[in-house]
C-alpha cells in the first residue's frame, strides 16, 4: 500500500501514517481512564493558540473557514472545554482522540480490511461524498480527502462509514494530518508517542510508519 500527497496539496500538510496488525481492540479499557481524564484537565486549563492556529492556518489553505468546517482535533477540544469528557468509543479511537486532543493536530483512523489498493489525499471531485460515521453524507468536493480504489474514505474533519473502526478490526492505519508548519522532528516524535500507546493498549505489531511529504 502506498500512500501519496497530489501535489496542489503538498505545500500545506504532511501525512505521518502507522500501520498496525494483530490488534486486539475492546470496546472499553479501564487502563484509558486516567490517561483520558488527565489529557480532559489539561486541555481545559489550556492550549497554546499557537497549536490551534496552524491546523486553522492549514485549513485556510485547503480554501475551508475552520470557524464553519471544524478539524476534529479543534472540535474535542471544544467539547472537552464544555465540560464534556472525551467520548468513549473503543480502544483504538480513544487512543486516537487521546493522541489528537494532546497534540491537537487531526487523526484518521482506518480498519485496513476495507481499504483497497494505494492511498492518495487529493482534492475531493464534484459529486463526491460518503456516507459519514454517525452522520449522513460528508461532501468533499474541491476538500482534500483520502481516497482509495473504491473512492473517498476520510478527511482531516469526518471519517467514513466505510472504514470506521470496530472491536472486529484487527489491522488498522492511525493517520496525522499535519500542518507544514510543525517540523518533522515534532511529528516523528507525534508518531512515536502513538504507537507506543496503540502497542501498550491495543497490542499487536507496528507494521510501518512513514512521513509523507
Amino acid at each position: 500500500m502506498r500512500i501519496s500527497i497530489e501535489p496542489v496539496w503538498q505545500s500545506a500538510v504532511r501525512l505521518g501514517a502507522v500501520v498496525f496488525d494483530g490488534l486486539a481492540n475492546r470496546d472499553a479499557d479501564p487502563r484509558l481512564d486516567q490517561p483520558l481524564a488527565l489529557a480532559a484537565t489539561t486541555a481545559r486549563a489550556g492550549v497554546r493558540d499557537a497549536d490551534i492556529g496552524a491546523v486553522r492556518a492549514m485549513y485556510r489553505r485547503f480554501g475551508i473557514d475552520p470557524t464553519k468546517t471544524r478539524p476534529s482535533s479543534e472540535a474535542l477540544l471544544r467539547r472537552v472545554r464544555k465540560g464534556d469528557p472525551l467520548p468513549r468509543v473503543n480502544s483504538l479511537v480513544d487512543i486516537s482522540n487521546w493522541c489528537s486532543l494532546e497534540f491537537q493536530l487531526p487523526y484518521g483512523l482506518y480498519d485496513l480490511k476495507h481499504v483497497r489498493g494505494d492511498i492518495i489525499l487529493r482534492g475531493g471531485r464534484a459529486g463526491e461524498e460518503y456516507p459519514g460515521i454517525r452522520k449522513q453524507a460528508v461532501h468533499v468536493a474541491g476538500r482534500p480527502t483520502l481516497v482509495d480504489d473504491d473512492g473517498p474514505f476520510g478527511n482531516p474533519t469526518s471519517d467514513s462509514a466505510r472504514t470506521m473502526v470496530t472491536t472486529d478490526t484487527h489491522r488498522a492505519l492511525v493517520m496525522l494530518y499535519v500542518p507544514r508548519a510543525v517540523s518533522e522532528r515534532v511529528l516523528a516524535d507525534h508518531l512515536e508517542t502513538t504507537a507506543s500507546r496503540v502497542l501498550a493498549i491495543v497490542g499487536g505489531s507496528e507494521v510501518s510508519r512513514a512521513i509523507v511529504r
